[in-house]
């Protein structure tokens, strides 16, 4: 389906034109570049579309979806970039475990062109769904892994991941473990939660440190948001890659 017959499809309940100018600001509001603002508005519509038919999220209002889900996500991109290793062009290796409907994995490859985005979902709908955008959208620095993250295992000699992310992932502690395999002690994870979860924090495992904790300012969006960036620590004892 090309870019033109999405906007068809949804012509009777998305407004593409308020959507932009809502969606413009609330990038000038987060301080980010306006260039991706198309693709993620095709992004949005493909999310509508096909949510009705795979019930991919609760919110169904395209407007909502803008609000709870693209700005959710784009507001960590400043944070996380500032965060991140210098490197020319944001050549980032990225996972985003429990993608769902690429939140916030393909949001952050529209940010990032130039990084290598890895979306892991197991469920297999949200998987073809994720594989849709891919093709859609032309997302050639992403991928799509249909499984759970324990089964990821990097490759002998493979740079680790700079990010690995979740957006409504399970306990701090949880996504900690679930990543042993493929974090390394470089690699920044990032955690986004509602309100701060000071119980998960003091639960988190032997060889993992909190490096950071901070609100989040969601444009248009009247709720407690923010993020928790934690680093493994290199004298933890490692899994087995295999």
């Amino acid at each position: 389906m090309t870019r033109r017959s999405v906007r068809a499809a949804l012509a009777t309940d998305f407004d593409r034109d308020a959507l932009r100018a809502r969606l413009l600001g609330g990038l000038a509001e987060l301080g980010l570049d306006a260039a991706p603002a198309e693709r993620l508005l095709d992004y949005l519509a493909l999310l509508v579309k096909w949510g009705r038919v795979y019930n991919l999220t609760a919110i169904r209002d395209p407007l909502a979806m803008l609000r709870q889900h693209l700005f959710d996500s784009l507001s960590i991109v400043g944070p996380l970039a500032a965060r991140l290793p210098a490197r020319a062009g944001a050549h980032w290796r990225v996972v985003d475990v429990g993608s769902g409907a690429g939140l916030p994995g393909i949001v952050l490859a529209l940010a990032w062109p130039q990084a290598e985005v890895l979306l892991v979902e197991p469920v297999d709908k949200k998987a073809a769904f994720l594989r849709q955008c891919q093709a859609e959208l032309a997302l050639a620095n992403v991928s799509v892994s249909a499984s759970r993250v324990e089964a990821l295992a990097a490759a002998d000699g493979e740079p680790r991941p700079d990010l690995i992310v979740c957006r409504a992932f399970a306990s701090l502690a949880d996504f900690a473990e679930a990543i042993q395999r493929i974090v390394g002690p470089d690699t920044l994870v990032a955690a986004m939660k509602g309100a701060l979860p000071l119980d998960e924090l003091a639960a988190l495992p032997p060889g993992w440190s909190v490096a950071e904790t901070f609100p989040l300012r969601v444009p248009e969006l009247d709720a407690a948001r923010h993020l928790v960036l934690m680093r493994r620590l290199a004298s933890a004892p490692r899994h087995a890659v295999g």
